[in-house]
């Protein structure tokens, strides 16, 4: 069987230049390149750039697929909207990276999983990048995610602490959902970390923005709507945005207050984890149970009526018996097969059980040389 790896590459910050592309083609004729992506499919050679190099350089989002059970993905934010001091609280030894890149950083997510199967790496990407611009507005949970995942694959001491559970962990966004799926993380682990999670703030209201705008001092103002206008600081919206969202908060939390969590440790996050699944398991199987009850219920029903409707057609149902059997050929002995059930059932509902054994015993008799129809008879439970 060839190898399969998979390598996409988006810029989205900046589109690649004209050179840039040029440099590209330079390491594949066969890649697929345009001036926001590199994305090509590895059977039998293997990539020739350097990833570290080309996120550092040219792309800000980077994922890897391999048949043998990697599944990485990278993004490069600027340093001054995630701080390196916060990835390391979540920071693993194998499943969750930060490495510093001039104004950059690049955090790197990875999943190894020998026995995962063969995963294609086509549409994952486009699922997953939102989540650099919620990294980008202060929501960790994709960071702690990265964490959870060497708590599952049981790299981390069991005594190991877990890291500040972010708010929102029990109502995950369609990309976190992506990752935890690209991830390969039980959602009942998730279930069990969430439960020590807060409800995510809610965005600031008309009024709050409104309110903490008329606060600002004129000079400030203007200097945030010169800046806006000039862009040549592409990150400057992103940086004010947060800075405002967080002040509201933190206005709205001094009236509030939060409640303190229990923090937990990999060990006990596990446990919890195995006990969530072993109920969903029962609440599942009890449903189960009972939809299958209910449809036995109407298989019995459509069973009866259409025993009674063979009341009085015995005689040509047994001569029917005979002329399948008498034709030796197994379709045949499967159709009578399904005559003597139908009469079995129309004798049982007659009260005339023993004259049905007494007939299958003569019919066993005539026929006792055919021992597919006879091994017929026992599977069907015709035979006594």
């Amino acid at each position: 069987m060839s190898e399969y790896q998979y390598y996409e590459f988006q810029a989205i910050d900046h589109p690649l230049t004209e050179s840039q592309m040029a440099e590209l083609r330079g390491y594949s004729g066969r890649a697929t390149i345009t001036p926001t992506s590199f994305v090509n499919v590895y059977n039998w050679g293997s990539f020739k750039g350097d990833r570290r190099q080309w996120m550092e350089k040219y792309f800000d989002a980077f994922l890897y697929v391999a048949n043998w059970g990697s599944h990485w993905i990278e993004f490069r934010v600027p340093a001054r909207l995630v701080a390196p001091e916060t990835v390391s609280m979540y920071r693993t030894d194998n499943s969750l990276a930060c490495r510093a890149t001039g104004e950059h950083i690049v955090v790197s997510f990875a999943s190894e999983d020998e026995m995962g199967g063969w995963d294609e790496g086509e549409g994952w990407l486009a699922s997953l990048t939102p989540l650099r611009a919620d990294l980008m507005n202060g929501d960790c949970r994709c960071l702690y995610l990265g964490w959870l995942v060497a708590a599952q694959a049981g790299g981390l001491p069991d005594d190991e602490m877990e890291p500040p559970v972010p708010p929102g962990l029990g109502a995950l966004t369609a990309p976190l959902r992506s990752l935890a799926k690209y991830l390969r993380i039980d959602f009942d682990l998730i279930a069990a970390a969430a439960e020590e999670s807060a409800e995510a703030d809610a965005a600031p209201t008309d009024d709050e923005i409104a309110g903490w705008v008329a606060g600002m001092p004129a000079a400030e103002k203007d200097a945030v709507i010169a800046a806006l206008i000039d862009g040549a600081d592409s990150y400057f919206a992103a940086e004010f945005r947060r800075r405002a969202v967080r002040k509201i908060q933190r206005a709205r939390d001094s009236g509030n207050g939060r409640v303190d969590h229990r923090q937990r440790t990999a060990r006990q996050l596990l446990e919890r984890g195995d006990a969530i699944a072993a109920e969903r398991q029962r609440r599942e199987a009890k449903v189960r149970a009972r939809d299958e009850a209910k449809r036995e219920r109407e298989r019995a029903k459509v069973r009866k009526q259409h025993v009674k409707s063979l009341v009085g057609k015995e005689d040509s149902l047994w001569s029917k018996v005979d002329t399948l059997i008498a034709s030796r050929q197994p379709k045949r002995y499967d159709e009578a097969v399904s005559l003597l059930q139908d009469l079995r059932d129309l004798a049982a509902m007659k009260e005339q059980g023993g004259a049905f054994a007494i007939r299958m015993e003569e019919l066993c008799r005539k026929h006792a040389r055919k021992p597919s129809l006879l091994d017929r008879f026992r599977k069907a439970n015709l035979t006594g």
